[in-house]
């Protein structure tokens, strides 16, 4: 008697465990027919699916089509033609090359497959199930393949239980068609779910299929990106900022034409956005990086939606640069544009800026944030009202200079003053700044401004080692709680690096013997209990590392408040700062430091045009 307890598993048992590596949901099979579709040649394809896939999948390609040998093969597990040798498998181009594609998708599914070569006069047609072959014979086709998955998860009904809704599932595909339509956009696309024609797409140019896709103002709000090194070249766009969303939805990459997920070239275009857009709000990009493909391994999981650079830190350090190259030789600045359709303020352009809605009369009264906007429910920095005197009407608080017919200069990266001497200048309710601009108007939220201002001299302190501290002439005494007391212990390098002087004095106490200039006098004492208060909640809401979550909690507690009145010189002053910073766009959170109203959105308006 046998004592061996190991067996070798039948062909058909093998065959189902191995599908479960490869099919995982319908989503799986679109994209491995998809992909064999592209490496044939296809230059138009169809989709067609039924019951979100569960029930059929039929794709319809013109490729170069097979010979019923090659067809016949191509159910075989590990049976490719992409690869003949271990050299190939280094010199990866194709997007399929594994060989388990067709073979795991016959294991789980009844599959009827048509395809003929140019030069065959007639097609072959195979149906199978559960990997056997049940008919083979010729048949009449056009050049190209058709493959029909029926019933998928038939003949393991577990696995079909753990599928989710037809929504969910859906959505899944739709994701996979819509990236191979950004891939490829040179191929023709049909994608239609139970007879409802989703996508009709012709071949076209990218910038086209991006209109396509996403709309005409979705295109407006995207930067090019174009970059050639050594190592890798980068193509394709990034969104401005204020169209960050808050979910990872629109993000794709593309290396070597294969859509692959990476947490470096992520983190990396995050990184090159820097403060633009708020912690937990995401951008939009589409890359297309082309690299040697001896340099990164495509074969380390099964999806093949992986991958491994040879050198990820060259990689990581390139695409941060592309992305702030990008952002910093464009006008990032939101602009206000209305309606063309109506002469009602019935919307604005960007979906972070207040919308005015009608009421019940159908006029527009007041205003409140878009439910795209990125503010949650904090105040929307911006208090334009529905007509347009109003903006410059005289009220209460507002200092009002004449102006003259000087335009003036507003180019970030030059540095030229945008509020010089003699130009026009207002504070509008002792919140917002307005100033002539040389293509219209721009509007400061003067509070976020000197945010920004504050953050870069707090950051700059910090990095060269070098505080500006005022003395204070009687020195003050904090007490604190015992938790703020171990806290404020800890952010002491942090706290005196940017100017607070700040010593241990007691119990839960600390005294202060100075201040950063910018801290204005008799507020010393609450600005410190503020700035930890806010560092606690930015620890809480965003998990910023120590020494920028203290540069945007002093930024945000020293500056300007909404309310104060500024002379003249102050407000030029406070512009001329804001432009010599970095980035005048957004403040440290990631809100609009500025927008622009257009001369031609307000001669538009006014009929002049």
């Amino acid at each position: 008697m046998s004592t061996s307890i190991i067996n070798i598993l039948p062909d058909h048992l093998a065959n189902k465990i191995a599908a479960g590596e490869v099919v995982q949901r319908p989503e799986s099979v679109v994209k491995e027919l998809l992909e064999n579709s592209i490496d044939a040649g296809a230059t138009s394809i169809s989709i067609t699916i039924k019951n979100a896939g569960k029930s059929l999948i039929q794709l319809i390609d013109n490729g170069k089509g097979m010979s019923e040998e090659d067809a016949v093969k191509s159910f075989y597990r590990h049976a490719t033609s992409k690869i003949a040798s271990y050299e190939d498998l280094e010199n990866i181009r194709t997007l399929g090359f594994r060989g388990e594609a067709l073979a795991s998708v016959a294991a789980v599914a009844q599959v009827e497959l048509k395809s003929r070569r140019e030069e065959d006069t007639a097609g072959t047609f195979l149906r199978i199930e559960g990997s056997e072959i049940k008919e083979q014979s010729k048949c009449a086709h056009q050049q190209g393949t058709t493959i029909s998955v029926k019933n998928l998860f038939y003949n393991t009904p577990a696995r079909r239980q753990f599928l989710k809704s037809n929504n969910t599932e859906f959505k899944h595909i739709y994701d996979t068609v819509q990236r191979l339509a950004l891939s490829k956009p040179e191929i023709a696309l049909e994608f239609v779910s139970d007879d409802d024609t989703i996508l009709a797409l012709p071949s076209q140019h990218l910038d086209e299929r991006l209109k396509n896709l996403f709309g005409d103002r979705h295109f407006a709000t995207l930067i090019p990106v174009q970059e050639n090194t050594e190592l890798l070249s980068v193509s394709g766009f990034i969104g401005k900022p204020d169209f960050a969303r808050k979910s990872k939805v629109d993000q794709f990459i593309f290396l070597n034409d294969r859509y692959i997920v990476s947490r470096s070239i992520n983190h990396a275009v995050f990184s090159g956005y820097e403060h633009l857009v708020e912690k937990g709000n995401f951008p939009f990009f589409l890359l297309f990086i082309e690299l040697d493909p001896h340099k990164v391994d495509v074969n380390v999981h099964p999806s093949k939606m992986e991958v491994k650079f040879a050198d990820e830190q060259s990689i990581y350090r390139i695409i941060i640069s592309v992305v702030r190259k990008a952002l910093g030789g464009n006008d990032i600045t939101p602009t206000v544009e209305f309606n063309r359709q109506s002469n009602d303020f019935s919307s604005l352009r960007h979906s972070a800026i207040p919308r005015f809605y009608p009421d019940s009369s159908g006029q527009t009264s007041g205003f409140s944030a878009s439910k795209g906007s990125s503010y949650g429910n904090e105040e929307i920095p911006f208090d334009l009202t529905s007509k347009l005197d109003q903006i410059f009407a005289q009220s209460p608080g507002t200092e009002t200079i004449t102006p003259d017919d000087t335009q003036t200069h507003f180019q970030h990266g030059t540095r030229d003053s945008v509020a010089q001497e003699g130009k026009a200048i207002w504070q509008l309710h002792n919140k917002y700044i307005l100033t002539q601009i040389r293509s219209g108007l721009m509007i400061i939220d003067q509070h976020v401004a000197h945010e920004r201002i504050l953050y870069e001299r707090a950051l700059t302190r910090m990095n060269n080692a070098v505080p500006s501290s005022q003395q204070l002439l009687f020195p003050q005494t904090i007490q604190l709680t015992p938790g703020d007391y171990t806290l404020t212990n800890d952010l002491l390098p942090f706290l005196n690096s940017i100017g607070f002087e700040t010593k241990p004095f007691g119990k839960n106490t600390f005294v202060l013997e100075g201040v950063p200039p910018e801290v204005k006098a008799g507020t010393e004492a609450n600005i410190v209990q503020n700035i930890l208060d806010e560092f606690k909640n930015n620890q809480l809401r965003v998990k910023l590392d120590a020494r920028d979550n203290i540069a945007k909690s002093f930024s945000c507690k020293a500056a300007i408040k909404a309310g104060e009145k500024l002379g003249e010189t102050e407000m030029r002053s406070l512009i001329d700062q804001l432009f010599a910073t970095s980035m005048p766009y957004v403040c440290p959170h990631g809100r609009p430091v500025l927008i622009k109203l257009s001369l031609a959105e307000l001669d538009r308006r006014f009929f002049r045009t």
